[in-house]
Order: C-alpha cells, then sequence, then structure tokens
C-alpha cells in the first residue's frame, strides 16, 4: 500500500510540474542529453557506508522545461554491487532562453524503478531486488555548445543520500 501512495504522490507531481511548465506551443523543446554522472552514495547501517558510484542517463524533453529519460547507476563495495535502474522526471526550474540553454539551469529530478544487490557470501553470490526512488536536486551549467557540467544530491530508497558530478551532451542544435 505505501509504494502505491509513493507511486501517487510521484504521478501528481509530475502533472503538476507540466501544468506549471505550460507555455506556447510555438517555444521548441530543446534537444535529447545523454548525461554520465560519478560519485558516492552514503548509507545507514551500523555506520555510515559509502561507495562510489557511476551512472548514465538519456533525458528527452515533453515541454521545455519538463523531461523523462532512463538512468542506470552501478555501485561497488565490499564484497557487494548495487545496480539502480530508474525512470526519471526533470524540471528545470528557469525557461530555456529565447536562444538555447541558459549558461546555469537549476533542476529538480524524481525518479523510480529497481534497485537490486548482488552479494558475495563464502557459500556463493546472492542476488535481491526491490523497488526504488530517489529525489533531489542540482545545478547544470554550460561547458560548451554542446555539453553542460553540473553536480547533483538525491536521497533514495533503499535509504542513501547521493551526491554526484555530471557530464551531459545535447545531441542536436
Amino acid at each position: 500500500m505505501h509504494r502505491y501512495r509513493i507511486t501517487s504522490r510521484l504521478l501528481l507531481c509530475a502533472i503538476a510540474a507540466a501544468a506549471t511548465t505550460a507555455r506556447p506551443l510555438a517555444q521548441e523543446r530543446p534537444a535529447p542529453v545523454v548525461e554520465f554522472a560519478a560519485g558516492w552514495l552514503s548509507f545507514p547501517d551500523d555506520g555510515v557506508v559509502r561507495e562510489a558510484m557511476v551512472g548514465a542517463a538519456a533525458r528527452w524533453y515533453v515541454s521545455p522545461r519538463l523531461g523523462i529519460g532512463p538512468e542506470i547507476s552501478y555501485i561497488s563495495g565490499r564484497n557487494h554491487s548495487h545496480v539502480i535502474a530508474t525512470g526519471n522526471l526533470t524540471w528545470d526550474i528557469l525557461s530555456p532562453s529565447p536562444g538555447g540553454p541558459r549558461p546555469v539551469t537549476p533542476f529538480l529530478v524524481a525518479g523510480a524503478g529497481l534497485y537490486r544487490t548482488r552479494e558475495q557470501f563464502p557459500v556463493g553470490p546472492y542476488t535481491s531486488g526491490e523497488g526504488a526512488f530517489t529525489a533531489g536536486g542540482g545545478v547544470r551549467a554550460r561547458a560548451g555548445h554542446r555539453v553542460t557540467v553540473g553536480v547533483d544530491g538525491r536521497i533514495g530508497w533503499e535509504l542513501h543520500l547521493r551526491i554526484n558530478g555530471l557530464i551531459g551532451v545535447r545531441l542536436g542544435p
């Protein structure tokens, strides 16, 4: 039941974000973007466990400020690893300028999907999976005509705090 409430709330947030991003049809949507990320996750356990992560995401804009797309992250730990695969909703807080992307764009992001863990024990490997979500925000800055760099921070389930750097490449004009 709890998972359905989270899904309902994410859907409601997506609808609200889409409504607030309504613009005249003459304004074009930004080109699709591919982003690569690297950073760390911090898990509360018997202490704080910190692990490195790498990932990639794609984003297609459905309006000038609202993008959707998949993300996959790989987290490497001692004797175990995690893979998080989510479908993300990204909302650029500021509208693009008339000439294209702004020099600096703050954004919010939320995603839901799957969290898979593989652990190595003396008797053999053990794999488990569960639902996952992440939510947070960050900022992207233009580093060239099609390239952006940025940072984002998120909280997610399985309970973790995530901070990572981003490099994005716009795939169109």
